[in-house]
């Protein structure tokens, strides 16, 4: 068997008298509206009398308009039942052509594979929710810039790396970004790859502490940032500490919403180099470039977590250790 990438129900070239045909999508197989917004949101229609002569009526109530609630409950109802515009076959005019899109928090994705045929799946990773492709552009495979599973135009999986020892398994946000044994790092960050030995890659479990260590790939000097060993520790539920060669840094999460969360960093030097102003510049900016590059991972999922085509992942237990025990420590404080 085989796993897909969610489809779309249906895509349909509607052939206007336009220059450009329209490609149209059935999101009738969605629905995102909890029972609770649903009978809130009833509520807030029966506002609205229809059957109420023009010359009395009253317009919606500004609730329709501004209450979240309402907006779920009109996405479920008037643009997830049924057809609806997502593009022109232009864009993909020609094999391995795709192009992204979204509507309410459906992330999706339309291309034409090698036999021409068109077809629109959710843009979203059935590892870790993770959007696979942004913009539009030629590809002939579609490979998750977080932990590399790649997908055929078809939808099918063609490869999901390093899933040996997981469980039936049918091949059909920040913290956990942190948690992965090194999983993401040779896709999401290249330039960091030459400096850690990644098949070095351990975990060590603790009550409510994890240790991630990986050695490094190259002697311990002055010039490099990395040094000899990599140490990365979490304190649950939110403090990060991270040792590699001369430096360490702090990485404090405070939530800010179901949405966001500030992320605080400090940095620590040895002392023996408190003065080497070139390459606490070159640390510091490298130290950027991949907090951006996390940055970025860790947004995308975020958007394809909330798409009513992901509820759950699974984990990779060789590597996915650390983030499988915060889990299991958020559960037994949201339960007790």
């Amino acid at each position: 068997m085989t796993l897909l990438l969610k489809p779309i129900s249906e895509v349909f070239l509607f052939q206007s008298h336009f220059q450009h045909p329209r490609l149209i999508a059935n999101f009738s197989s969605v629905s995102c509206c909890s029972d609770r917004e649903s009978y809130k949101a009833q509520t807030m229609v029966r506002e609205f009398d229809p059957k109420i002569p023009i010359e009395k009526a009253l317009t919606p109530p500004s609730s329709w308009y501004s209450d979240p609630s309402f907006y779920a409950f009109e996405l479920d109802r008037v643009f997830y039942r049924g057809w609806q515009a997502v593009g022109y076959s232009e864009q993909i005019k020609e094999a391995h052509d795709y192009f992204t899109g979204r509507l309410g928090n459906v992330e999706f994705v339309v291309c034409r594979d090698d036999n021409g045929n068109i077809a629109a799946f959710h843009n979203v990773c059935r590892h870790h929710a993770s959007l696979l492709v942004s913009g539009s552009g030629k590809k002939s495979c579609f490979t998750c810039p977080y932990h590399g599973w790649t997908y055929e135009l078809n939808g099918a999986l063609r490869k999901a790396t390093r899933i040996s020892g997981i469980q039936d398994f049918i091949v059909n946000v920040f913290c956990d970004n942190y948690l992965d044994g090194g999983y993401h790092v040779p896709y999401a960050h290249k330039g960091l790859v030459s400096g850690l030995t990644l098949d070095s890659y351990t975990t060590s479990i603790f009550e409510k502490v994890s240790i991630q260590s990986v050695e490094g790939g190259s002697k311990e000097t002055k010039d490099d940032r990395l040094g000899s060993n990599a140490l990365y520790a979490f304190i649950y539920p939110n403090f990060m500490i991270n040792r590699y060669g001369p430096w360490m840094d702090t990485n404090l999460v405070i939530p800010l919403g179901p949405r966001r969360c500030l992320v605080v960093f400090d940095y620590f030097l040895e002392a023996s180099l408190k003065d080497d102003k070139a390459f606490i510049e070159r640390s510091l900016v490298d130290s950027e470039r991949v907090q951006m590059e996390d940055i970025t991972l860790c947004e995308g999922v975020q958007r394809g977590i909330e798409s009513p085509a992901y509820c759950s992942g699974r984990y990779a237990p060789t590597v996915e250790k650390a983030m499988h025990h915060f889990h299991c420590l958020l559960y037994d404080n949201l339960i007790n």
